[in-house]
């Protein structure tokens, strides 16, 4: 039986308790914590082990600029397809590891932290997927632009790779190191010429040139794709009936650059060239069902070109196979 005291003792707990969850519901709640992404992803190529290695991004405020030869609601238009941004430009950085039984090959340097706040995430994210930059013995380059090579040395002009060789295209270092071409260069391209000289003087001797054909290490050779530079080169890697084709920056973002393959991007240092290179390669990725990353594709940048229409669009490849 209850009694009026034990019945009085209820109700005056029963009304804290609904004062108490009303001043919870009205008191601001805690924000949530960042979310952990996924900063490296691996899979194979034949007995190689590929992985791909986020940098973080950079951004531009504004399109205006970013594509020379068309409108710019259109290429709002095309972003939009892909739910992208269409009043800013997101720039993804992924490098790509190559574990052969011989070798640890990087491919570009990304930005070393020294660029966008944003960047710089590779040196700590290599070690998130058990890869020891001092393990690294290969560096191989795909063209100079700054946020392919700055992140060779520390803002100190410290080696960030110890023991590695750096492999750079032969066209790429001819033009690059003949500073009596920085007078005729686009005046964007211009820092190219000084800042490939401090990324590559710790290195020494440890620079080795490649052209058309020749390989990094075995496995691993050099297509020539010029016209994002003079002498930019995409990488081949086969082992038996696997291939997979680093781009670099043979297309931007894939969104854009892929859907669009004639659209010309501030970036390039000759974009009918870039194009033309564009079109040639993305048609036979397409054909022959080759495996691709780019340096600027969304992470984590692995997997395949399709022919669309009168352009081409990036499948990612299916992380559980």
């Amino acid at each position: 039986m209850i009694t009026r005291r034990q019945a009085g003792l209820a109700l005056g707990a029963a009304a804290l308790l609904t004062r108490a969850g009303s001043a919870a519901a009205q008191a601001p709640a805690a924000p949530p914590a960042a979310p952990v992404n996924p900063s490296f992803h691996r899979f194979r190529i034949g007995g190689f082990t590929a992985t791909t290695v986020f940098d973080g991004i950079g951004r531009l405020p504004t399109l205006e600029g970013l594509v020379v030869n068309a409108p710019l609601e259109s290429v709002r238009g095309t972003l939009a397809e892909s739910f992208l941004p269409t009043d800013h430009y997101i720039t993804p950085y992924t490098l790509t590891v190559v574990q052969t039984p011989r070798h640890t090959v990087l491919f570009d340097a990304g930005t070393g932290g020294q660029l966008a706040p944003t960047a710089g995430q590779a040196a700590s994210n290599l070690r998130a997927a058990g890869i020891d930059p001092a393990r690294i013995d290969i560096v191989a380059l795909t063209h100079v632009h700054g946020d392919h090579i700055t992140g060779l040395t520390t803002a100190e002009g410290q080696k960030s790779f110890p023991n590695a060789e750096i492999v750079i295209p032969d066209m790429e270092w001819r033009y690059w190191s003949d500073e009596s071409n920085a007078a005729s260069a686009p005046q964007r391209q211009k820092p190219n010429f000084a800042n490939l000289k401090r990324r590559l003087a710790p290195y020494g001797d440890r620079i080795r040139r490649v052209q058309e054909g020749q390989e990094a290490t075995a496995g691993i050779r050099a297509v020539m794709t010029p016209g994002h530079t003079p002498g930019h080169t995409s990488w081949h890697v086969a082992d038996g009936d696997a291939q997979f084709l680093i781009l670099g920056d043979v297309t931007h973002r894939p969104e854009l650059f892929v859907r669009r393959p004639g659209l010309h991007a501030m970036y390039d240092f000759d974009p009918a060239a870039a194009e033309v290179t564009r079109r040639h390669v993305l048609d036979r990725c397409a054909a022959d069902r080759v495996r691709v990353t780019g340096y600027h594709f969304p992470f984590p940048a692995n997997g395949f070109i399709a022919r669309d229409g009168e352009g081409f669009r990036f499948v990612p490849a299916d992380w559980t196979a």
